[in-house]
């Protein structure tokens, strides 16, 4: 059964319900369900996972690969990463998250939320925390990983945002050098700009990427990009 919207305006719709007529988020959802032709949001929420885009993006990897995630505030863009590692760790690779936004704490909690029982997925995903990440602390950390390792960058952006690391178009020649080299994939979760117009065109694009200091864009092989619920997956360099 299709949906009438993407998940994620659904969502918004059932908050306006809950809002406008007072009521429990969970009716709200519930009643949304109902319209779309299911007897729950359990049940809705169920069939809209049943092919995650996470999936079909680790199918369109390749080793080496320089994997952009774009996407602006609330639009998934974190939830595809972990998604994409889980999706790694469940092919036996080994996966790795660097996060320079949340705590230890924080990442796990998001982590055993995407679990769905399978409670030593997330175990098995490596969590990095440390204010020093950087290109160098990336290439010392995955040293000697297996080709086909997959690590996610939480986010591009901030790579630099300490004065003592070197300029970001710096940090992405080293780390592209290492990737092509060792056959590690990397993804870096990435800001959109406030100028994304979706009355213009529904999902960002590799123009639309936040920049505050400019890199070159074709440095970077594949680029997913998300907006409500829609994903685009694009070839790049």
């Amino acid at each position: 059964m299709r949906l009438s919207a993407p998940i994620y305006q659904l969502k918004r719709r059932a908050k306006s319900l809950a809002r406008n007529e007072k009521i429990a988020l969970h009716k709200a959802l519930d009643r949304i369900a109902l319209e779309e032709g299911f007897a729950g949001w359990s049940l809705l929420s169920s069939r809209s996972a049943m092919d995650p885009p996470s999936k079909a993006l680790l199918s369109r990897l390749v080793d080496g690969d320089l994997l952009l995630l774009g996407a602006r505030p609330g639009h998934g863009k974190t939830l595809l990463g972990l998604n994409l590692l889980m999706d790694a760790v469940r092919e036996g690779r080994r996966a790795i998250f660097y996060t320079l936004e949340y705590t230890e704490w924080e990442a796990m909690e998001r982590i055993r939320s995407l679990d769905e029982g399978d409670h030593d997925i997330g175990d098995k995903l490596e969590i990095v925390t440390s204010d020093e990440i950087s290109a160098g602390f990336v290439v010392k950390h995955l040293s000697g990983s297996p080709r086909g390792t997959v690590a996610v960058i939480d986010y591009l952006q901030i790579l630099d945002q300490q004065r003592s690391k070197p300029p970001l178009p710096d940090q992405l020649l080293v780390l592209q050098e290492f990737a092509r080299n060792t056959g590690v994939i990397l993804g870096f979760i990435s800001q959109i700009d406030r100028s994304f117009d979706p009355e213009r065109n529904p999902v960002p694009g590799i123009g639309d990427i936040r920049l505050p200091n400019p890199i070159q864009l074709g440095i970077f092989s594949k680029a997913c990009f998300l907006h409500d619920g829609a994903v685009r997956f694009q070839d790049v360099g």
